[in-house]
């Protein structure tokens, strides 16, 4: 029997790395409902090579236009229309590859249909990580990371126990101005932030790497899908982004997991366990070519975001989504040339030490804590520009 895949965020870069999956395994993977934002066109290339009966685009117009030129597929629009994708019963894993907030709610929906989960979106965990993995253990299904991180370590735990371990480590590239002290950052551009030199990844993770708010993101992650206290969840500098992760163990051995910098590697990964399946690679893996790895351990006062991370993982509640939902507004923010590079931490910083603790227990607690978070976020950068 097929694998049957609902695809969120189609267009983007794990998106189409995850087309390119299905592509490679004809025989074993089916997809059956994808939603992309706005890049229509590429709806159209998908819809064309895989006619499904249900797709889901970010506007109304959109919606009507492709349902007019596709009438055998069910065209739904905007963040409904990503939950009703969610709950379809016609498939067996949602893989959400989408970006921010927005992919919240989706995955909870999914599981709530007793659907197993794919995550790219590391936000769902970021903001709702308590409320996420009660779902899971009530409806049984299985959250499967694909974050190349998440993926490493879950990797590395096979055959061993979450008991026996010391601590994990997640490596970290520094994103595009690791080579630059905080001093030179203060007129870096758009165009120099979005130069990665490892990874092909979208626009707003790949700012993030830059700022390190992914790299914080990436440990409240860890925190969630693997169940380990903060203190016992390290980052490690890793220029060549060839150890992915690793794990040291109680007797102080480590396991680690390596590869090409392929974001295929994971996504087929998710996909496919316990199995692994052949992956054709443009470039093979080489580590007599590589030759020689570097580590050392981050600046948190080069990278206060990171720090931040820490801090708000830590204390909970509303803090997350809010911390979440202000870097989406800053990152978009400095992305339209609004504000510069190192504003992008003044707002979220700020935003956050100005935020009063609530607790969550509510999905619409979740959501309102979001909602603060976007409007005090663009306060401070209308105040930054008046």
């Amino acid at each position: 029997m097929k694998k049957r895949i609902v695809l969120l965020g189609a267009s983007g870069s794990i998106g189409l790395q995850t087309i390119d999956v299905i592509k490679q395994h004809p025989d074993l993977f089916s997809l059956v409902a994808f939603s992309v934002g706005h890049k229509i066109q590429i709806a159209r290339d998908i819809l064309k090579e895989f006619p499904v009966k249900w797709i889901c685009v970010q506007d109304e117009q959109d919606a009507k236009e492709l349902q007019e030129e596709f009438k055998e597929t069910k065209v739904y629009f905007g963040d409904d229309g990503l939950v009703e994708l969610a709950k379809l019963q016609e498939y067996d894993i949602l893989v959400n590859a989408l970006v921010g907030f927005v992919g919240f709610e989706p995955t909870l929906s999914a599981i709530e249909t007793s659907h197993s989960i794919a995550l790219a979106n590391k936000e769902t965990l970021v903001v709702g990580g308590e409320l996420i993995n009660k779902a899971v253990l009530k409806y049984g299904v299985n959250l499967y990371p694909i974050d190349s991180e998440h993926s490493a370590i879950f990797q590395c735990l096979q055959g061993n126990t979450i008991k026996q371990v010391e601590k994990l480590i997640i490596t970290a590239s520094g994103g595009s101005f690791r080579t630059l002290k905080r001093d030179q950052l203060k007129d870096v551009t758009v165009e120099q932030a979005l130069a990665h030199p490892n990874w092909n990844m979208g626009a707003k993770i790949t700012i993030d790497s830059a700022t390190m708010m992914n790299k914080g993101f990436e440990v409240m992650e860890a925190h969630w899908l693997f169940h380990m206290p903060y203190d016992k969840i390290h980052v490690l500098m890793h220029d060549e982004s060839v150890i992915h992760s690793m794990v040291e163990y109680q007797d102080h051995s480590f396991i680690a997991q390596l590869g090409n910098p392929d974001m295929r590697l994971p996504i087929q990964y998710a996909l496919t366990y316990p199995e692994r399946l052949s992956l054709d690679q443009s470039v093979p893996f080489d580590l007599a070519k590589i030759g020689t790895l570097h580590f050392k351990s981050p600046d948190l006062q080069r990278y206060p975001l990171l720090k931040l991370a820490y801090e708000v993982g830590e204390k909970g509640g509303n803090l997350p989504a809010v911390m979440n939902a202000a870097n989406e507004v800053a990152n978009f923010a400095f992305r339209n040339q609004e504000i510069s590079f190192l504003q992008i931490e003044e707002v979220v910083i700020k935003t956050v030490q100005e935020t009063k603790y609530q607790p969550i227990k509510t999905v619409k607690d979740l959501i309102e804590a979001n909602k603060y978070g976007v409007f005090a976020a663009k306060a401070k950068i209308k105040e930054i520009n008046a």
